[in-house]
């Protein structure tokens, strides 16, 4: 049954019938569940932000009162907001996950990748989130992206093939009619997930409201020194900014998607509560990556030419 299917069956007063949220709830439970059985070794992408943290929640329903049959991953560019990094820590605690690290200074430090001139560390994230899949030989991968972010990832389906070098390839994308899923994959391979495909950032918000989901403090209003760069408000930091002629000064903004400080631009916003922050987002006509991310920015086809190579 359709999204819009559903809307109109509220819209008819049925008092049986699925809200918006409880459909796309049930879909993302499907799909871990079908995860779990057609698959041998899965695991989580977290990283403290909001689609990872929806997605746990998710993963958590779905088994209860089962723990969660899967590992975490979060690949650490090293410039991640302490609010995001402080947050995934307690969340791993409070469940007794189990949490792997792929850390990209270290491979920085290794002398296997190199600092780009801009200090941003978002396409280095690459190589350590290969590696890291093939070294534990994960088959399959969870991540938080939706197809309203992007236009690379509005191509994409639920289950996303992925080579033997973590490559996709868009030519190799599988039907997916009446919600079967094909995880089929040859050794070596493996298959990219996304069970928050068809959810856009309003439900992702409205979702978070009805389920009373703590966040990291940083998706609210809050005073911070940032300076302006390319039409975007950034946080001072070890990273790189400000250069000369970049003057710091203290706003009251919010952060729509938490990435790399980087490449991560804050909004002006005095909403401080979820209802505001609904409100708000309800009002918008640009997309969170399409507002705050300067490394989407760097050319038409930035998004699905760092997918080729392997980046979620």
């Amino acid at each position: 049954m359709t999204t819009m299917t559903h809307r109109l069956i509220e819209a008819s007063g049925n008092p049986f019938a699925l809200t918006h949220l409880d459909s796309l709830e049930s879909e993302a439970v499907h799909i871990f569940r079908e995860v779990a059985g057609e698959f041998e070794k899965p695991v989580i992408l977290f990283s403290g932000g909001k689609d990872s943290i929806v997605m746990l929640h998710l993963a958590l329903k779905a088994f209860a009162p089962a723990p969660v049959p899967f590992v975490l991953l979060h690949v650490d560019t090293g410039h991640n907001f302490r609010e995001a990094i402080d947050y995934r820590d307690r969340t791993v605690a409070q469940h007794n996950l189990r949490l792997h690290v792929a850390s990209v200074q270290d491979y920085i430090d290794a002398g296997r990748l190199k600092e780009r001139p801009d200090g941003t560390r978002n396409p280095l994230q690459t190589v350590p989130l290969t590696e890291a899949i093939q070294q534990h030989r994960f088959d399959a991968v969870f991540g938080g992206g939706r197809r309203d972010e992007e236009k690379a990832r509005a191509k994409e389906r639920v289950f996303s093939l992925r080579d033997e070098f973590s490559q996709w390839d868009p030519r190799r994308q599988r039907p997916e009619l009446w919600q079967l899923y094909n995880g089929r994959h040859a050794p070596g391979e493996h298959v990219r997930v996304f069970p928050l495909s068809n959810w856009t950032e309003l439900d992702v918000w409205q979702y978070i409201a009805r389920e009373k989901i703590e966040l990291p403090e940083i998706y609210f209003a809050h005073e911070r020194n940032v300076f302006l760069r390319d039409g975007m408000w950034l946080t001072a930091g070890a990273w790189g900014g400000p250069r000369d002629g970049e003057r710091v000064e203290k706003r009251l903004v919010r952060y729509r998607t938490v990435g790399d400080m980087s490449c991560t631009g804050a909004v002006d916003s005095d909403a401080t509560t979820l209802d505001a922050v609904i409100a708000e987002i309800a009002l918008s006509r640009l997309t969170e990556r399409g507002a705050t991310r300067a490394d989407d920015k760097l050319s038409e086809a930035a998004m699905e030419d760092r997918k080729r190579e392997g980046y979620f």
